[in-house]
């Protein structure tokens, strides 16, 4: 196995954090694919993807919400195919404010389906938390739709 040392950031600072689960129609190896090279299928603005799987690996894609153009950058923690994606995670205003975060994407079999299960951790604020609480069911959600309609 490829050694995957990375600095983390410290959020011991920072302790506040969610974990939101889902269980998906599509497979361990669609969700990894979608969450290390597909974010424009299901995610991010068409053409903004700038994206290689590899842990330690810089990343940058934009959203677009309610008109507004939301640039998302981070880097990739760990990689596990078909089981875990831990990257990092830095939006601005209205997002984590800044703050690099730890998005953790674990993917679980179970006998109807894969459980997406998604910590993210380390925001700035309550009201970060909370706004992330509200979109990440949301995102999910349209994460199933997306890949269900490519399966």
């Amino acid at each position: 196995m490829v050694d995957q040392s990375v600095r983390p950031p410290d959020l011991s600072t920072r302790p506040l954090e969610l974990t939101v689960e889902r269980v998906m129609k599509s497979s361990p190896s669609l969700l990894y694919a979608a969450w290390t090279q597909g974010f424009d299928i299901w995610f991010a603005a068409p053409d903004s993807v700038r994206m290689r799987p590899e842990v330690s690996e810089p990343f940058y894609f934009e959203t677009e919400f309610e008109g507004k153009r939301n640039p998302h950058y981070g880097r990739f923690l760990r990689l596990e195919p078909q089981r875990l994606v831990e990257l990092t995670w830095v939006t601005g205003e209205g997002g984590t404010e800044g703050a690099e975060t730890v998005v953790s994407v674990q993917f679980v079999k179970q006998p109807r389906g894969i459980r997406l299960r998604l910590r993210h951790a380390g925001f700035a604020s309550e009201a970060a938390r909370d706004r992330h609480r509200e979109a990440w069911p949301q995102v999910l959600e349209q994460l199933d739709r997306k890949l269900g309609a490519t399966d």
